[in-house]
């Protein structure tokens, strides 16, 4: 029976062993919230080096869930790592949605984007999406950090459970694909 289960899991499931057997585990918080801001973080290593993670960040449409779009669609998604680069979407109906604009880039080290993503795009608050590689044994060390600030209808506190939620699994998604 084990040697089904996990035969039938590798065949339907690899991204999801991958996920398991090849990345250490994520550790994803809520650092802070209030009415007015949020902060979250993800970080976990991975079993690539930081030219290779820095690369994959450029080719987000391999990674992002695309439950998570406008379009339905990830392969819409690009994200240009150059200076004032779109974080875009493309739309079938020939229309777009900018996510975000690259604000710092510094290849295998650190990406940064001013993004309010999902409902924040509809509110009045700045965001910062930041990517930061560090070399370590084994590969690369990678934190995701979005920190949120400004007036949003609901209140910012009551969006980091669900924001972190996104974001964490987002992260997953890119962690996993690096473990391939």
């Amino acid at each position: 029976m084990k040697a089904f289960l996990l035969e039938a899991l590798m065949t339907r499931f690899p991204l999801l062993l991958a996920m398991l057997f090849l990345t250490s585990p994520a550790a994803a918080e809520i650092k802070s919230a209030s009415s007015t801001h949020f902060e979250v973080e993800s970080k976990t290593v991975v079993p690539a080096d930081p030219t290779a993670s820095y690369a994959m960040l450029g080719r987000i449409g391999e990674w992002w869930n695309p439950e998570h779009s406008y379009s339905g669609e990830a392969a819409r998604l690009s994200l240009k790592p150059e200076p004032g680069g779109c974080f875009c979407e493309t739309l079938p109906s020939g229309g777009f949605v900018e996510h975000g604009r690259v604000i710092l880039a510094m290849p295998g080290t650190m990406l940064r984007l001013d993004t309010a993503l999902g409902p924040l795009q509809g509110e009045a608050v700045s965001g910062r999406l930041t990517w930061t590689l560090k070399a370590v044994t084994g590969g690369t060390e990678i934190t995701q950090n979005y920190i949120v600030g400004g007036y949003v209808l609901s209140g910012a506190d009551t969006l980091a459970p669900v924001v972190d939620q996104v974001l964490s699994e987002q992260f997953t998604r890119l962690t996993a694909s690096l473990a391939r």
